[in-house]
Protein backbone atom coordinates (compact mmCIF):
# COMPACT_ATOMS: atom_id res chain seq x y z
CA UNK A 1 0.00 0.00 0.00
CA UNK A 2 1.26 3.50 -0.82
CA UNK A 3 2.39 5.68 2.07
CA UNK A 4 0.64 8.61 0.37
CA UNK A 5 -3.02 9.41 0.13
CA UNK A 6 -4.34 12.36 -1.83
CA UNK A 7 -7.81 13.75 -1.30
CA UNK A 8 -9.83 16.93 -1.61
CA UNK A 9 -10.84 18.72 1.57
CA UNK A 10 -14.58 19.34 1.91
CA UNK A 11 -15.99 22.22 3.92
CA UNK A 12 -17.97 19.85 6.11
CA UNK A 13 -14.86 17.94 7.10
CA UNK A 14 -13.17 21.18 8.05
CA UNK A 15 -16.18 22.20 10.12
CA UNK A 16 -15.94 18.96 12.07
CA UNK A 17 -12.21 19.43 12.56
CA UNK A 18 -12.73 22.93 13.92
CA UNK A 19 -15.27 21.62 16.41
CA UNK A 20 -12.89 18.88 17.42
CA UNK A 21 -10.05 21.37 17.80
CA UNK A 22 -12.19 23.50 20.08
CA UNK A 23 -12.72 20.52 22.38
CA UNK A 24 -9.17 19.19 22.30
CA UNK A 25 -6.96 19.00 25.37
CA UNK A 26 -3.21 19.33 25.80
CA UNK A 27 -3.07 15.55 26.06
CA UNK A 28 -4.77 15.29 22.66
CA UNK A 29 -2.21 17.69 21.21
CA UNK A 30 0.65 15.69 22.65
CA UNK A 31 -0.76 12.44 21.37
CA UNK A 32 -1.11 13.85 17.88
CA UNK A 33 2.53 14.90 17.86
CA UNK A 34 3.26 11.21 18.27
CA UNK A 35 0.79 10.16 15.56
CA UNK A 36 2.10 8.02 12.71
CA UNK A 37 0.41 10.08 9.97
CA UNK A 38 1.06 13.67 8.89
CA UNK A 39 -1.18 15.75 6.62
CA UNK A 40 0.05 18.38 4.16
CA UNK A 41 -2.49 20.83 2.71
CA UNK A 42 -2.08 22.88 -0.49
CA UNK A 43 -3.77 26.04 -1.73
CA UNK A 44 -5.88 25.88 -4.93
CA UNK A 45 -3.05 27.12 -7.16
CA UNK A 46 -0.84 24.25 -5.98
CA UNK A 47 -3.69 21.72 -6.18
CA UNK A 48 -3.77 21.57 -9.98
CA UNK A 49 -3.46 18.15 -11.59
CA UNK A 50 -0.12 18.93 -13.23
CA UNK A 51 1.37 19.80 -9.81
CA UNK A 52 0.71 16.24 -8.60
CA UNK A 53 4.31 14.99 -8.97
CA UNK A 54 5.61 18.03 -7.06
CA UNK A 55 3.13 17.45 -4.23
CA UNK A 56 4.15 13.80 -4.10
CA UNK A 57 7.83 14.77 -4.02
CA UNK A 58 7.27 16.99 -0.98
CA UNK A 59 5.25 14.27 0.75
CA UNK A 60 7.97 11.74 -0.01
CA UNK A 61 10.69 13.90 1.54
CA UNK A 62 8.60 14.55 4.65
CA UNK A 63 8.02 10.80 4.95
CA UNK A 64 11.73 10.03 4.62
CA UNK A 65 12.61 12.73 7.17
CA UNK A 66 10.09 11.71 9.81
CA UNK A 67 9.36 8.07 9.04
CA UNK A 68 5.64 8.84 9.11
CA UNK A 69 2.90 8.24 6.57
CA UNK A 70 1.96 11.42 4.72
CA UNK A 71 -1.47 12.41 3.42
CA UNK A 72 -1.72 15.07 0.74
CA UNK A 73 -4.81 17.29 0.84
CA UNK A 74 -5.68 19.48 -2.15
CA UNK A 75 -8.25 22.29 -2.02
CA UNK A 76 -10.39 24.45 -4.26
CA UNK A 77 -10.86 27.21 -1.67
CA UNK A 78 -8.25 29.26 0.18
CA UNK A 79 -10.31 29.37 3.38
CA UNK A 80 -10.44 25.59 3.54
CA UNK A 81 -6.65 25.38 3.53
CA UNK A 82 -6.37 28.17 6.12
CA UNK A 83 -8.84 26.44 8.43
CA UNK A 84 -7.15 23.10 7.92
CA UNK A 85 -3.76 24.24 9.22
CA UNK A 86 -5.15 26.53 11.94
CA UNK A 87 -7.45 23.81 13.30
CA UNK A 88 -4.76 21.14 13.18
CA UNK A 89 -6.60 18.97 10.66
CA UNK A 90 -3.43 19.48 8.63
CA UNK A 91 -0.07 19.83 10.33
CA UNK A 92 1.91 21.22 7.37
CA UNK A 93 0.90 23.65 4.62
CA UNK A 94 2.38 25.33 1.57
CA UNK A 95 0.74 28.76 1.73
CA UNK A 96 0.82 32.26 0.33
CA UNK A 97 1.98 34.99 2.76
CA UNK A 98 -1.54 36.36 3.34
CA UNK A 99 -3.03 32.88 3.81
CA UNK A 100 -0.28 32.14 6.34
CA UNK A 101 -0.94 35.38 8.22
CA UNK A 102 -4.68 34.68 8.29
CA UNK A 103 -4.02 31.19 9.68
CA UNK A 104 -1.54 32.60 12.23
CA UNK A 105 -4.17 35.12 13.29
CA UNK A 106 -6.65 32.29 13.89
CA UNK A 107 -4.06 30.21 15.78
CA UNK A 108 -0.66 31.56 16.88
CA UNK A 109 0.63 27.97 16.79
CA UNK A 110 0.72 28.22 12.99
CA UNK A 111 4.29 29.24 12.22
CA UNK A 112 6.43 29.47 9.06
CA UNK A 113 9.47 27.22 9.04
CA UNK A 114 10.78 27.67 5.49
CA UNK A 115 10.56 29.90 2.48
CA UNK A 116 12.52 29.80 -0.77
CA UNK A 117 15.30 32.19 -1.67
CA UNK A 118 15.68 34.47 -4.62
CA UNK A 119 18.21 34.12 -7.43
CA UNK A 120 21.01 35.05 -5.02
CA UNK A 121 20.34 32.03 -2.82
CA UNK A 122 19.53 34.38 0.07
CA UNK A 123 16.49 36.14 1.51
CA UNK A 124 17.54 39.49 0.06
CA UNK A 125 15.64 38.82 -3.17
CA UNK A 126 13.15 36.26 -1.88
CA UNK A 127 10.15 37.75 -3.62
CA UNK A 128 7.79 37.31 -6.54
CA UNK A 129 5.38 39.74 -8.18
CA UNK A 130 1.70 40.54 -8.09
CA UNK A 131 0.15 42.15 -11.16
CA UNK A 132 -2.89 44.11 -12.23
CA UNK A 133 -3.27 42.95 -15.84
CA UNK A 134 -5.35 43.78 -18.91
CA UNK A 135 -5.54 42.08 -22.35
CA UNK A 136 -2.69 43.17 -24.61
CA UNK A 137 -5.00 44.29 -27.42
CA UNK A 138 -6.73 46.73 -25.04
CA UNK A 139 -3.73 47.83 -22.98
CA UNK A 140 -3.31 51.22 -24.69
CA UNK A 141 -6.78 52.19 -23.47
CA UNK A 142 -5.39 52.25 -19.94
CA UNK A 143 -2.56 54.69 -20.62
CA UNK A 144 -2.51 58.19 -19.16
CA UNK A 145 0.01 60.63 -20.60
CA UNK A 146 1.64 57.73 -22.43
CA UNK A 147 2.13 55.56 -19.33
CA UNK A 148 0.17 52.57 -18.02
CA UNK A 149 -2.08 53.67 -15.17
CA UNK A 150 -4.79 52.38 -12.83
CA UNK A 151 -6.87 55.51 -13.39
CA UNK A 152 -9.21 53.90 -15.94
CA UNK A 153 -10.00 50.60 -14.18
CA UNK A 154 -12.91 52.00 -12.16
CA UNK A 155 -16.23 50.69 -13.46
CA UNK A 156 -14.62 47.77 -15.28
CA UNK A 157 -15.15 44.04 -14.75
CA UNK A 158 -12.48 42.88 -12.29
CA UNK A 159 -11.16 39.43 -11.44
CA UNK A 160 -9.30 38.71 -8.20
CA UNK A 161 -8.07 35.32 -7.01
CA UNK A 162 -9.56 35.07 -3.52
CA UNK A 163 -10.03 37.62 -0.76
CA UNK A 164 -7.46 35.65 1.26
CA UNK A 165 -4.82 35.65 -1.48
CA UNK A 166 -1.81 37.92 -0.88
CA UNK A 167 -0.81 38.54 -4.48
CA UNK A 168 -4.27 37.86 -5.91
CA UNK A 169 -6.15 40.33 -3.71
CA UNK A 170 -4.48 41.89 -0.65
CA UNK A 171 -1.59 43.58 -2.46
CA UNK A 172 -3.38 44.73 -5.65
CA UNK A 173 -6.51 45.76 -3.75
CA UNK A 174 -4.36 47.74 -1.33
CA UNK A 175 -2.71 49.48 -4.27
CA UNK A 176 -6.11 50.33 -5.78
CA UNK A 177 -7.33 51.57 -2.40
CA UNK A 178 -4.31 53.87 -2.12
CA UNK A 179 -4.50 55.06 -5.74
CA UNK A 180 -8.15 56.07 -5.44
CA UNK A 181 -7.98 57.14 -1.76
CA UNK A 182 -10.70 54.67 -0.72
CA UNK A 183 -11.64 54.26 2.94
CA UNK A 184 -11.31 50.48 2.80
CA UNK A 185 -11.15 47.54 0.40
CA UNK A 186 -14.68 46.26 1.06
CA UNK A 187 -16.25 47.92 -1.98
CA UNK A 188 -13.61 46.32 -4.21
CA UNK A 189 -15.09 42.89 -3.47
CA UNK A 190 -18.65 43.73 -4.46
CA UNK A 191 -20.13 44.06 -7.94
CA UNK A 192 -21.76 47.41 -8.63
CA UNK A 193 -19.59 49.31 -6.19
CA UNK A 194 -16.14 50.39 -7.43
CA UNK A 195 -16.17 47.79 -10.22
CA UNK A 196 -19.19 47.01 -12.38
CA UNK A 197 -18.61 43.30 -11.74
CA UNK A 198 -16.24 41.42 -9.44
CA UNK A 199 -15.16 37.85 -10.09
CA UNK A 200 -13.01 35.54 -7.97
CA UNK A 201 -11.07 32.99 -9.99
CA UNK A 202 -10.41 30.75 -6.98
CA UNK A 203 -6.77 30.40 -8.08
CA UNK A 204 -4.22 32.53 -9.93
CA UNK A 205 -4.79 30.34 -12.97
CA UNK A 206 -8.53 30.91 -12.70
CA UNK A 207 -8.17 34.69 -12.45
CA UNK A 208 -5.88 34.78 -15.49
CA UNK A 209 -8.33 32.67 -17.50
CA UNK A 210 -11.17 35.05 -16.54
CA UNK A 211 -9.17 37.85 -18.13
CA UNK A 212 -7.96 36.03 -21.24
CA UNK A 213 -11.40 34.56 -22.04
CA UNK A 214 -12.97 38.01 -21.81
CA UNK A 215 -15.05 37.44 -18.67
CA UNK A 216 -13.07 40.21 -16.96
CA UNK A 217 -11.54 43.45 -18.25
CA UNK A 218 -8.88 43.59 -15.55
CA UNK A 219 -7.38 40.83 -13.40
CA UNK A 220 -4.99 40.32 -10.51
CA UNK A 221 -2.65 37.34 -10.38
CA UNK A 222 1.01 36.57 -9.72
CA UNK A 223 3.94 35.28 -11.72
CA UNK A 224 5.04 32.24 -9.71
CA UNK A 225 1.74 30.42 -10.27
CA UNK A 226 1.66 31.24 -13.98
CA UNK A 227 5.23 30.76 -15.24
CA UNK A 228 4.61 27.05 -15.86
CA UNK A 229 1.92 28.01 -18.38
CA UNK A 230 3.61 30.90 -20.18
CA UNK A 231 6.45 33.39 -20.16
CA UNK A 232 7.22 37.09 -19.91
CA UNK A 233 8.53 38.52 -23.14
CA UNK A 234 10.09 41.59 -21.46
CA UNK A 235 10.91 42.97 -17.99
CA UNK A 236 8.52 41.25 -15.57
CA UNK A 237 9.20 43.58 -12.63
CA UNK A 238 7.35 46.71 -13.76
CA UNK A 239 4.32 48.14 -15.54
CA UNK A 240 4.24 47.04 -19.16
CA UNK A 241 5.29 43.47 -18.38
CA UNK A 242 3.96 41.26 -21.20
CA UNK A 243 2.87 37.72 -20.25
CA UNK A 244 2.15 35.25 -23.07
CA UNK A 245 0.49 31.84 -22.64
CA UNK A 246 2.44 28.92 -24.12
CA UNK A 247 1.25 27.34 -27.36
CA UNK A 248 0.98 23.95 -25.61
CA UNK A 249 -0.35 25.16 -22.24
CA UNK A 250 -2.56 22.57 -20.48
CA UNK A 251 -5.98 23.20 -18.97
CA UNK A 252 -7.29 25.61 -17.90
CA UNK A 253 -5.23 27.57 -20.46
CA UNK A 254 -5.81 25.27 -23.44
CA UNK A 255 -8.57 27.57 -24.70
CA UNK A 256 -6.46 30.75 -24.46
CA UNK A 257 -3.11 29.54 -25.82
CA UNK A 258 -0.97 32.30 -27.31
CA UNK A 259 -2.97 35.09 -25.70
CA UNK A 260 -1.13 37.91 -23.96
CA UNK A 261 -1.76 40.29 -21.09
CA UNK A 262 -0.03 43.52 -20.08
CA UNK A 263 0.64 44.69 -16.52
CA UNK A 264 -0.72 48.09 -15.58
CA UNK A 265 1.27 47.70 -12.37
CA UNK A 266 3.61 45.19 -10.71
CA UNK A 267 4.21 44.81 -6.97
CA UNK A 268 6.87 42.78 -5.09
CA UNK A 269 5.56 40.15 -2.64
CA UNK A 270 7.51 38.15 -0.06
CA UNK A 271 7.92 34.51 -1.05
CA UNK A 272 5.48 31.97 0.33
CA UNK A 273 6.21 29.79 3.35
CA UNK A 274 5.91 26.20 4.31
CA UNK A 275 4.07 26.54 7.61
CA UNK A 276 3.34 24.10 10.41
CA UNK A 277 0.92 23.88 13.30
CA UNK A 278 3.50 23.67 16.08
CA UNK A 279 0.99 22.21 18.55
CA UNK A 280 0.32 19.32 16.19
CA UNK A 281 3.82 18.70 14.83
CA UNK A 282 6.66 17.84 17.22
CA UNK A 283 9.80 19.96 17.40
CA UNK A 284 11.79 16.86 16.48
CA UNK A 285 9.81 16.26 13.28
CA UNK A 286 9.97 19.98 12.44
CA UNK A 287 13.77 20.00 12.73
CA UNK A 288 14.04 16.88 10.57
CA UNK A 289 11.86 18.42 7.85
CA UNK A 290 13.86 21.67 7.88
CA UNK A 291 17.14 19.76 7.70
CA UNK A 292 15.96 17.68 4.76
CA UNK A 293 14.39 20.46 2.70
CA UNK A 294 17.29 22.90 3.14
CA UNK A 295 19.78 20.36 1.77
CA UNK A 296 21.68 20.97 -1.48
CA UNK A 297 20.08 17.79 -2.85
CA UNK A 298 16.62 19.34 -2.68
CA UNK A 299 17.86 22.60 -4.20
CA UNK A 300 19.00 20.62 -7.25
CA UNK A 301 15.84 18.49 -7.50
CA UNK A 302 13.70 19.70 -10.43
CA UNK A 303 10.53 18.37 -8.80
CA UNK A 304 11.07 21.10 -6.20
CA UNK A 305 12.77 23.84 -8.18
CA UNK A 306 12.78 24.11 -11.97
CA UNK A 307 13.09 27.01 -14.46
CA UNK A 308 9.88 28.28 -16.04
CA UNK A 309 10.82 26.70 -19.39
CA UNK A 310 11.38 23.23 -17.92
CA UNK A 311 9.11 20.38 -19.01
CA UNK A 312 8.52 19.34 -15.39
CA UNK A 313 5.99 21.24 -13.25
CA UNK A 314 8.04 21.97 -10.13
CA UNK A 315 6.80 22.83 -6.65
CA UNK A 316 8.41 26.28 -6.89
CA UNK A 317 10.19 28.31 -9.60
CA UNK A 318 13.97 28.03 -10.01
CA UNK A 319 16.12 31.05 -10.78
CA UNK A 320 19.84 31.00 -10.16
CA UNK A 321 20.62 29.64 -6.69
CA UNK A 322 17.04 29.24 -5.46
CA UNK A 323 16.84 27.04 -2.36
CA UNK A 324 14.81 26.59 0.83
CA UNK A 325 15.86 28.76 3.79
CA UNK A 326 14.69 28.42 7.40
CA UNK A 327 12.69 31.40 8.71
CA UNK A 328 10.38 32.47 11.53
CA UNK A 329 7.35 34.76 11.68
CA UNK A 330 9.67 37.76 12.19
CA UNK A 331 10.72 37.57 8.55
CA UNK A 332 7.14 38.35 7.50
CA UNK A 333 7.02 41.61 9.47
CA UNK A 334 6.79 43.66 6.21
CA UNK A 335 3.77 41.65 5.03
CA UNK A 336 2.16 41.88 8.48
CA UNK A 337 2.53 45.65 8.16
CA UNK A 338 1.14 45.83 4.62
CA UNK A 339 -1.88 43.72 5.58
CA UNK A 340 -2.41 45.49 8.89
CA UNK A 341 -2.23 42.22 10.84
Amino acid sequence: MSIFKTSLFAAGIIGLSLAAAGCSSSNATGSHQNAKTLTVVFLPGDSAKEAGPARTALANEIHKATGKKVEVKTTTDYNVAIQAISSGKAQIALMGPDSYIQAHKQNAAVEPILTYSGKSGTLKDAQYHSYIMVPKDKANQYKVNGKFSLEKIKGQKMSFVSNTSTSGFAIPAGAIQTNFNLKNKDDLQQSGKFFSKVLFGGSHQGSAVNLLKGDADVAAFDDMDLVSYGKFTNDSTKAGADFKINANAPAPFNSVRGKESIALAAYPVQNEPIAVNSKMLSKSDTKKIISTLTSSRIAKDKKFFAPSNAKVHSLLPKDGDTQFIAISDKWYAPTHKVLGE
